[in-house]
C-alpha cells in the first residue's frame, strides 16, 4: 500500500478491514508500507489487531521512492504465496509487482480508482499517460488478475487493454461501530457553537473530484426553500481547494451555514454522523464510494451521484437517492429527502440493510479468500503443466 495515512481516508479504510476480516478467516495477512521519513511516530515493524506492519521511509516523495522497501521486497517477497498490491503510479506498487514477478509470486493489483478516465485525464494526464504506457502497463499485463471493487470501475479501466483479467470483489466494513453511534451531544459538545435543526453531511476528502463545488451552490438552494438548515463538511486535503471553497461560500452568503471541522476520527467521526439529516456525496468519481458506505451502514439517508459507483449499485435497491453531477439535481434531491420524514425513514431503512447485507466484513473477507485461492492454483498449474 502506497500510505497507510488516515488522511487518505476510504482506501485506508478499506485496507484495513480486509485485513482484519482475512485474518479472522483464517489468512495470515502482512501489511507493508511507506511513510515520510520526517514522520517518526509511524513504526518500522508493528502489530495490530494480529495483523503485521511494516512500514518503510521514503526518501524521494515524488512517486514515493523507498530503498529501505526495495531492499526489503527483494529480500522476503519469496517468503509469500500471494501479493495483494492496492494502488498504481507509486514506487511501492511498482517495486512490489516487479519483485513478486520475478520471484515468481502470483500478484494482484488493485488500482482503486486511479486508471478511472476521469482521474488518467484531468490530473498530470501526460505524465500518468507516459507511466503508463513505459512503466505500469507492462507490470499489470503480467499480473495474475486485477482486483476491481465495482462494474463500473471495470468497464471503465477495459479502455486501457491491460491483459490480465479482471475481477469485481466490493470493499467491506466492520458493521459494528455503526449499529450503535454515540450520541449526537458528543459532537455537540466538541462544537458547541454549532446549532442547526436540520443538517447535510459531507464526509470525506477534500479534492476536485469530490464535487464540493457542486454542493455549494446545491446547499444555497436548499436554504431558499428550507430554513434553519446547516451544512457539515468533515474532512481534510487540498489546502487551496479548501481555501477557494471558503471563499465561495463566502460569495455565496452562505458562509454562516457552514461549519468545516476539518479530519474527525474515533467516536467524534461517529457521532457527527448521528447529528446528521442526510448525507450527501456528490463526487465526479468514484471508483466504489466507502464514505458512503459508511453513511448507509450508519442508517442516514443517502444522496449520492451516479459516478460513485456504490450509488449505482445501491439505487437498484433503492437504498441511495442517486442524481446526476449537477448542482440543480443536487439540490433537488436533498430538498425531497430534507422536507419528507417518511421518505428520510424509508431510505435510512433500506440503506443499513443494503450495507448489511452486502459489504459486511465477514462476507467481503470470505470472496477475498475464495480469490486468493483460485489464483494460488492458477498460478500453481501454470508453474507445473
Amino acid at each position: 500500500m502506497p500510505s497507510m495515512d488516515p488522511v487518505f481516508g476510504g482506501p485506508v479504510a478499506a485496507i484495513h478491514v480486509m485485513a482484519r476480516g482475512l485474518l479472522n478467516a483464517g489468512v495470515s495477512v502482512d501489511i507493508v508500507t511507506v511513510h515520510s521519513s520526517a514522520r517518526s511516530n509511524v513504526a518500522f515493524d508493528d502489530s495490530r489487531e494480529g495483523v503485521k506492519w511494516r512500514s518503510f521511509p521514503v526518501q524521494l516523495a515524488v512517486y514515493g521512492v523507498s530503498l529501505p522497501l526495495w531492499r526489503w521486497l527483494q529480500a522476503h517477497v519469496h517468503e509469500y504465496d500471494l501479493v495483494h498490491i492496492h494502488g498504481v503510479f507509486s514506487f511501492a506498487s511498482l517495486m512490489a509487482q516487479r519483485k513478486a514477478r520475478r520471484a515468481g509470486v502470483p500478484y494482484v493489483v488493485r488500482p482503486f480508482g486511479v486508471l478511472n478516465r476521469w482521474g488518467m485525464e484531468r490530473r498530470k494526464s501526460w505524465v500518468k499517460h507516459f507511466l503508463f504506457k513505459w512503466l505500469e502497463k507492462p507490470e499489470l499485463d503480467h499480473a495474475h488478475a486485477l482486483h476491481f471493487t465495482s462494474e463500473e470501475e471495470a468497464a471503465d479501466v477495459a479502455r486501457l487493454e491491460i491483459k490480465a483479467p479482471g475481477f469485481v470483489i466490493p470493499l467491506g466494513l466492520d458493521l459494528s461501530p455503526y449499529q450503535q453511534l454515540p450520541p449526537a451531544s458528543l459532537f455537540e459538545t466538541q462544537f458547541p457553537n454549532f446549532k442547526a435543526d436540520k443538517t447535510v453531511l459531507f464526509l470525506s476528502r477534500i479534492d476536485v473530484k469530490k464535487g464540493l463545488d457542486l454542493l455549494l451552490p446545491a446547499f444555497k438552494e436548499v436554504l431558499s426553500k428550507i430554513s434553519g438548515v446547516k451544512l457539515i463538511i468533515v474532512g481534510d486535503g487540498d489546502q487551496r481547494l479548501l481555501a477557494d471553497l471558503k471563499r465561495e461560500a463566502e460569495e455565496l452568503a452562505i458562509a454562516d451555514s457552514i461549519l468545516w471541522t476539518g479530519f474527525l476520527t474515533g467516536d467524534i467521526r461517529l457521532a457527527v454522523m448521528a447529528k446528521a439529516t442526510v448525507f450527501c456525496l456528490p463526487s465526479r468519481s468514484e471508483n466504489f464510494g466507502m464514505a458512503l458506505l459508511e453513511a448507509m451502514a450508519a442508517g442516514l439517508p443517502c444522496v449520492a451521484t451516479d459516478q460513485v459507483a456504490l450509488s449505482v449499485e445501491a439505487a437498484k435497491a433503492g437504498a441511495v437517492r442517486m442524481t446526476p453531477v449537477t448542482a440543480v439535481a443536487v439540490a433537488d434531491a436533498l430538498i425531497a429527502l430534507l422536507e419528507d420524514q417518511q421518505l428520510r425513514m424509508d431510505l435510512s431503512a433500506k440503506a443499513r440493510d443494503y450495507a448489511t447485507q452486502n459489504h459486511s466484513m465477514a462476507a467481503v473477507a470470505g470472496r477475498l479468500k475464495k480469490f486468493y485461492e483460485l489464483l494460488f492454483v492458477s498460478s500453481a498449474k501454470n508453474a507445473n503443466p
